[in-house]
Formats: C-alpha cells, structure tokens, sequence
C-alpha cells in the first residue's frame, strides 16, 4: 500500500484546524460588531454591562510596521504570528492571579466590602473569594496585576481573570447572570494594559489569552460514593456554560483561548466543543490553547487519564499549544513533560506552581528556585511558552523569562504518516497494536454486547450493571484492545441503558483504561454514549444508507465530538454483497467524509459486511473472496482507512462445529490480514 508510506517531513507549523479561516491563516477582523448569529445575538441581549460594550478592537493597518515582530489587530494572521514567535524563543507567559490578589489584600483592605463594590453593596449572599469579580468592582486591581506581569515579568501573553466565569461556576455567589459581564470585563482589562505597554515598545506585542477554566463539576466522576452514575453536571450544560464564556472573552478583546487546569478530560472536550461551534458560527481563525493538570505523582488527572491519553482525547480540536499547569511544581513535572514532548504535535507549554504548598497553603520557591527548576525543560529544549501557576508572582516570571533567553525553543516534531490515535485512560495508536500472535490486529471484546452475549443482554435485563462490569474487567484480562458496548434490544431503553452503563465503566478503571467502541443501530445513542467518554471512542456506526446529507451531518457531529467512526458498506440501495460494491460504497463514502466532511481518515474503519458462505446457495460462495478481494482495493484507493468485519458471520452455516468454524476462520483471517491489509 505504496500511498502509505509517508516519509516523515520538518513541520512548518502546528496542525491547523479545518476551517477555510484556519487554512487560509485568515487575520481575525476584531469586528465582532459583524457576528450576528442568534446564539451569540441572545447572550448579549440579556448583558448584564451598565453601558453598551465596545465589542470592536481592530485597529488601523497603519498602526505599526507591517513585519515581524510588529503585530496590527485585523491585519495579520495571529497563527502566523505565534508560529514566528514560538519558534524563534521561549515565549513567556504570566503568572498567579490568586495569589497576587492574595499579595494585594495583605496590604491593603480587600473584604466582603470590597469584594461587593457599589455595584453588589446589597447582594444576597457573600462574595469575598469572588476573585473574578473583582474585574467588575475593583477593576484597577486586576488591571495593576495585568501590567505588573507585562512590565516586571516581561509576560508576552496574559491570561484573562475569569477562571471561574461561568454559569455553573459563578453559581456559588448567585451571579450566573453576569457571567458574559465578568468575561467581558476581565478580556477587555487585560486588552488595555497590553495595548498600553505594547505602544510603549510595538517591537514586543503582548496578546490577551482569554482563560477558561475547569468549573467546579466534572462531567466524568460521580459525586456519590453509592452511585456511580451519578453526575452533577451534564455535556450539554457544560458546553452551555462555556459558549456563554467564550463570546464574552471575544467580545471583550481576546486574542486567544486557553482552556486551562484540566481535572476532568471531558470537561475540556465540552469547552473545546463550544470554542469549535463559536468558530463556526464567526467564521474566525482564533489559536486555541489546552492546558492539563496531572495531580500527583502519578501522571494522571484527577479522572484517571494520562498525559497522553488527555492529548490523545483533545487533539481533534487542533489545539495550537498545549500543555501542563497547577498542581505540581515544575521538579515534579519534569518526566511528564518530557513524555508530552515526546508525543504533542503542536507547541508545549508550562506553567508549574511555585513548588508544591507547604503546611499552611502557601508556595516557599523564590524566583531563583523556580527559575532554576524550569532550567530542565529549557535545557532539554521541551517548551515554546513558559509561565507560572499558583504561588508565581512577576519576579518569579522575570526569573524565568531571564533563564529563559540562553535557551531555544522546542522544534515541532516531523510530520508523518496519520495514525488512528485512540484513548481511554491510558492511549491506544491502533497501528502500533499486535495482538497475542504479533499480528498487526486490533481486537475488539464484543461481550458487552446484546446481541453477542446472552449472559450479558439478561445482566442488562435485570438492571445487573455491576456485574456486566465484571464481563468488560475480564476482556480487558483476556487481551482486548477495545470494549465494544451495545446495548440494543426492543425490550431495553436504549438511551438510559448506554448512558448508564458508559457512566459507570468510565469510572472503573480496569475497563477504562481501554477505548470504548460504542455500538448501535440508532445514532442519537452513540452520540449520548459519547457524551459521557472522556477518551477518544470508535462510533459504530454510520453509512449512506440514511441517504447523502444525514450521513454528512451524523459524520459532522462525530468530528466535532473527536471520535473515530465505523463505516458500513451500505447505501440507499441496501447491503453491499459483490466485491464492486463493496469497493463503490466504501470509494464514495471516503471521498465525502474527507473532501466534504473534513474527516481525518486515519480515523475512518470501513466495515465492507463479511458475509456466510456455505449456505448451499450458489450466489454465497463467493462471499468469503469477494471480502478479501475488496479489502485490497479499499487500502489501496481510500489512504489510512482500516478494515474491520464481524468474522464469527463467516462460519454462520456452520453454527455448532466450532472446529470448522475456527478452521474457516484461519485461513480467512491469514488471507484478510497478511495479504489484503485488513
């Protein structure tokens, strides 16, 4: 297979999102004015701002010189800037805002008082701790921390002051409805102190990162210790919550987003869901940025996942820059961010705390300590943006940004061939996979399935999830790569079924530590199956037989979520049977999912229907050759896709001669696999 073999080539560039903004490097405008669509339109008619917002900040063509390092809002392509940037030296970001403002109220008085300002003096509860809404009543406090960073740290980029402004966040001070005013407030602060210390020196360009953190509910753990498919918060509810927050920090004068502090994988696949539909709607090239949090020692998120399986679920969203902050300090970071180095194929990034928190809360690392503890990534030549999380002030900043300036910044791996990358809580390159024999093959445990396992429809039946659990635990100890679940039976409420069950397997970690194949003949159960998987998931299935556009639209939603899809060799017309149908059905659904859809089609399975031979009928005989025949041509004509099929239909003839069965099975697979590239 000749047109798979791809010799790796030097990056130019990060992996750039699909979008004809994003491919054509087009200059964001920075006239927001211009984005009308209605979802947008009906957060800013219920704004909470007591003036009308300026939500424009392009500025004249003219303003600065027209080459780098000069930056113009609405000129040039902020992608192309940050490429030139990051790879021509360590790029600084900033540090602590808590902690600054921590710093500030040792000095001056910052209580409940302070907190509510004029505008809250009568609020219904307390707010001291509010940090974000400090932009809104003490708005020259955050501006002084803002321009701190800038001038004593030399921060390229600031992130914005609204970590918690969100809806579901700000729930715990009762001001869900200001959330598009916080976000608004903290992006257009922090646009004013850059434009002012950026007109001071143009040659230096300071940009806004519009911070979106983690919420305080995670879409993937239970809150209860007696139901493990409790949630508190919902997908949905969480891209709600973070589309709210992403047309503030836009209107406000964001250049970037970063979704930051990453606990909960799914989380961050609900915000970078809800930046992809904001994209959509504007038609904006806007650089994302994703920033994880590996609690301890371990190497995993507080939800289990490991640095590379968080990259591995996040990288369909085409991040710029990605990386780690908080929790550790960045001695302790040191072989996680070497592994991600290892692995990212955009820029990297660390933002480490000041050492971990000493007995009573607080970070002791100076600036010199912290400084020399980032030496490592620099020496190693691991990072393109570096900065500071809890405890760092602007002189631990300085510090670095001074360690910093020997050293260069990491190159972008080579591209090579695409490789189906799949996750649970721990990654899954499906090219790289041999099974027990050292065959280059995939094995998917099908006993999670109705209408495979008797045993288990009956446990699903009867409500048994915990013990359905122990017959996903046992494939995994058996060998399979990948669980499949299928829930699908007349008598069975589909939805409820394979929501309960996902939610509950995601939160054992010997079957989650796999990808989830979800299985089912109706669409809108995978696609709620999928919105409780944090890791990267296979979809089975879809295919054209729902006719051209819903095929289109299923596959669209599909690539929003991340996820690798089973194809089926169907059409309008029925099952694929003869070899020239498989080959015409699995040609014409691959030229629509990547030339229309965009699909990424490393992550495209076509299923072309093995079929039973031996049924005495002459028309079947040729079955078993017509499978493996367009197998062939499919790899040939359709680059990257894979091959799967459900082999045990094959034998079906044979059903109760299990030694025929495996004997047909055999020299099937041999044929399949080693010859036809199955």
């Amino acid at each position: 297979f000749g047109k798979e073999i791809a010799h790796p080539n030097p990056a130019t560039e990060p992996p750039l999102p699909t979008s004809e903004a994003a491919q054509n490097h087009t200059p964001n405008p920075y006239r927001n004015s211009n984005i009308t669509h209605e979802k947008i339109a009906a957060i800013r008619a219920k704004a909470t701002n007591p003036t009308p917002p300026k939500i424009d900040h392009c500025q004249p063509s003219d303003t600065y010189p027209e080459s780098f390092p000069h930056f113009v809002r609405g000129r040039d392509s902020l992608r192309e800037y940050i490429t030139s940037l990051f790879t021509s030296r360590i790029a600084m970001y900033d540090g602590a805002m808590g902690t600054m403002i921590q710093n500030y109220a040792k000095k001056n008085k910052l209580e409940e008082e302070e907190y509510r300002g004029e505008r809250f003096k009568d609020w219904k509860c307390n707010t001291k701790g509010n940090n974000d809404q400090l932009s809104i009543t003490q708005p020259h406090i955050i501006k002084g921390i803002y321009k701190e960073y800038l001038e004593v740290g030399g921060s390229d980029l600031i992130g914005t002051n609204t970590f918690s402004s969100t809806t579901i966040a700000m729930g715990d001070y009762e001001m869900e409805d200001y959330v598009y005013e916080l976000n608004y407030e903290g992006a257009r602060l922090a646009r004013e102190a850059c434009d002012e210390v950026t007109a001071k020196d143009p040659t230096k360009p300071r940009f806004v990162v519009g911070a979106i953190g983690p919420t305080n509910r995670t879409g993937s753990i239970s809150p209860s210790v007696e139901d493990p498919s409790a949630r508190n918060v919902t997908f949905d509810e969480l891209v709600d919550a973070y589309f709210e927050q992403v047309v503030g920090l836009m209107d406000g004068g964001a250049d970037i987003l970063m979704v930051e502090t990453i606990f909960d994988t799914l989380n961050a696949k609900a915000a970078l869901y809800a930046i992809g539909e904001y994209l959509e709607f504007s038609g904006l090239d806007i650089p994302v940025f994703v920033s994880g949090t590996l609690v301890d020692q371990s190497g995993r998120t507080l939800s289990g996942q490991t640095g590379e399986a968080f990259y591995a679920s996040i990288r369909h969203a085409k991040p710029m820059c990605v990386g780690l902050n908080c929790a550790l300090g960045a001695k302790h970071m040191t072989p996680f961010v070497e592994k991600l180095s290892k692995c990212v194929e955009c820029f990297l990034h660390v933002y480490s705390n000041a050492g971990l928190p000493n007995a009573m809360g607080g970070y002791d690392e100076s600036p010199d300590d912290m400084a020399q503890a980032n030496k490592v990534f620099f020496e190693n030549g691991w990072l393109n943006m570096v900065g500071g999380c809890c405890g760092s002030t602007p002189p631990h900043i300085k510090a670095i940004r001074e360690m910093s300036e020997s050293y260069k910044p990491r190159k972008l791996p080579d591209v090579g061939r695409p490789k189906m990358w799949l996750s649970g809580l721990e990654d899954l390159k499906v090219e790289d996979v041999h099974n027990h024999l050292g065959l280059p093959f995939l094995n998917v445990g099908e006993r999670c399935n109705i209408s495979g396992s008797l045993r288990f429809k009956k446990l699903m039946m009867s409500g048994d999830y915990g013990t359905a659990m122990d017959i996903a635990k046992k494939q995994v100890e058996d060998g399979a790569h990948v669980i499949d679940i299928n829930v699908d039976d007349g008598m069975l409420d589909g939805l409820a079924a394979m929501q309960k069950f996902v939610k509950i397997a995601v939160t054992e970690p010997e079957v989650s530590k796999v990808p989830f194949m979800l299985d089912a003949s109706k669409f809108e159960i995978v696609l709620a199956g999928l919105k409780w998987c944090q890791g990267k998931c296979i979809v089975n299935s879809i295919s054209l037989k729902v006719g051209e556009e819903l095929f289109k639209e299923q596959a669209t939603l599909l690539k929003k979520h991340g996820c690798a899809v089973v194809v089926m060799a169907f059409d309008e017309e029925g099952q694929a049977a003869t070899e020239e149908e498989k080959v015409r059905i699995c040609k014409r659904s691959y030229d629509i999912l990547v030339n229309e859809v965009k699909f990424p089609p490393e992550d495209i399975i076509f299923d072309p229907n093995v079929l039973t031979i031996g049924t005495g009928m002459e028309e079947h005989a040729n079955y078993g050759v017509d499978f493996i025949n367009a197998t062939k041509t499919i790899k040939e004509i359709c680059p990257y896709v894979k091959i799967s099929g459900g082999i045990s239909n094959l034998s079906f003839g044979f059903r109760g001669v299990m030694k025929i069965r495996e004997s047909i099975h055999s020299v099937f697979l041999q044929h399949a696999i080693l010859e036809s590239g199955m």
